[in-house]
């Protein structure tokens, strides 16, 4: 088992970078198998990511790897605060 998915629960958030923005939380951990965190990404919907796309994990915070990113995760990634207002 990869040991970030010791570190994760759902509820945590989900980044690109250290100080960045959170784009979605975890909903699910599977650390069976090869290991996976299902994660719903705002505006898009939920994703199975793979333990190794994890870049780090703690505090409450997932980083993951953009560099491993399914192109249409990181398309939704992009995304992701489109329907924000401004000043909301």
């Amino acid at each position: 088992m990869n040991a970030e998915l010791s570190a994760i629960e759902p509820g945590s958030q989900v980044y690109l970078k250290e100080g960045g923005d959170s784009f979605g939380g975890i909903r699910d951990v599977r650390r069976s198998g090869r290991g996976e965190i299902v994660i719903y990404v705002e505006n898009a919907g939920e994703f199975v990511v793979s333990a190794d796309t994890i870049q780090s994990a703690h505090d409450g915070k997932v980083v993951l790897d953009p560099s491993k990113l399914e192109p249409n995760l990181a398309r939704a990634i992009e995304h992701a605060h489109d329907r924000e207002e401004p000043g909301f």
